[in-house]
């Protein structure tokens, strides 16, 4: 392993990887972070060096990289969005691990899915699956973090439930609500990446926290906490589909997709196993209670608009 003092860390302003940018900073370490939209306010100020991806000019790319420990990667699309698709990720993401191998970057920490498989017949879980086979086979030792569904101040997912369940008379639950989910705290993921940047060895680890729900239980808990009087119903998953995409279109943004939903329903966003987060998503929610879903988290706006 390198003795040098520097991590890199796509995607510092976004979500997951702000959380890792904060540890690493607490921990003295100096950072770099490689974005999409380099001409983003840094909200590290100097505490963090900005460059951007470069994935069209790889040479340059290592120089980014050069110099680095540990390469904490958080890049990754939610869904396809004009030129961006899910081949193009996988294709920038090989090409960022070849660059980090040139630059002598001695070990990798990516962020993954739980169940990611090749044979998936959505692409999202394909192209992570094909991502991790690609750090497999790269130079670096590695070490493969698989979150469930991460719950966190910046949270897209619980928040936009709890908007939904403040302003709409009825809430459809898509199905039988019996598909169940594993909620993890950003912060413990982080805690979990930071830690993997220290080991040696090659790890594959679930990110999961210490309760599980079905996703009515999910809902009727979040309903509960904020207070709300909205009507929770079963619906059948195209109508429920179809009323997101409506919700998406006047909100400008995907409010779920077919893909993200035949996961859930398919217990994708799952896995048995202890626990490896320690905090609460019904604590969470009881301490935020007033703030979230106050206002509408858009996917699109983040990454597209404002910038990842």
């Amino acid at each position: 392993m390198h003795d040098s003092n520097l991590d890199v860390v796509t995607g510092a302003f976004g979500y997951t990887g702000r959380y890792i940018t904060e540890r690493l900073l607490s921990l003295g370490r100096t950072v770099r972070t490689l974005t999409g939209h380099p001409e983003r306010a840094n909200p590290f100020g100097d505490r963090v060096s900005v460059a951007p991806y470069d994935f069209e000019d790889p040479g340059r790319l290592a120089e980014h990289l050069k110099g680095a420990t540990t390469l904490y990667n958080t890049y990754w699309v939610r869904f396809p969005y004009g030129d961006v698709t899910f081949e193009r990720a996988v294709g920038d993401t090989e090409t960022l691990l070849k660059a980090a191998a040139e630059a002598g970057v001695g070990r990798i920490v990516h962020v993954s899915i739980t169940n990611p498989s090749e044979d998936s017949p959505f692409p999202y879980f394909r192209g992570k699956a094909k991502i991790e086979r690609a750090i497999r086979g790269s130079a670096c030792s590695y070490a493969i973090v698989r979150p469930t569904v991460i719950f966190g101040k910046e949270d897209i997912l619980i928040n936009n439930i709890a908007w939904m369940l403040r302003r709409f008379p009825v809430f459809g639950i898509p199905g039988s609500g019996a598909y169940r989910v594993r909620p993890v705290a950003v912060e413990d993921v982080a805690d979990l990446c930071v830690q993997a940047g220290g080991w040696e060895e090659n790890e594959v680890m679930n990110a999961v926290g210490p309760e599980t729900f079905t996703f009515e239980e999910l809902v009727r808990l979040i309903a509960r906490t904020i207070g709300s009087r909205t009507r929770i119903v079963h619906a059948p998953p195209p109508f429920a589909l179809g009323v997101s995409r409506l919700i998406g279109y006047l909100a400008r943004d995907v409010v779920v997709t077919k893909d993200e939903l035949e996961g859930l329903m398919a217990n994708l966003v799952v896995t048995d196993g202890p626990s490896t987060g320690q905090r609460r998503l019904s604590d969470w929610l009881t301490e935020n209670a007033a703030r979230v879903g106050a206002t509408y988290a858009s996917e699109v706006s983040r990454h597209y608009v404002a910038g990842r």
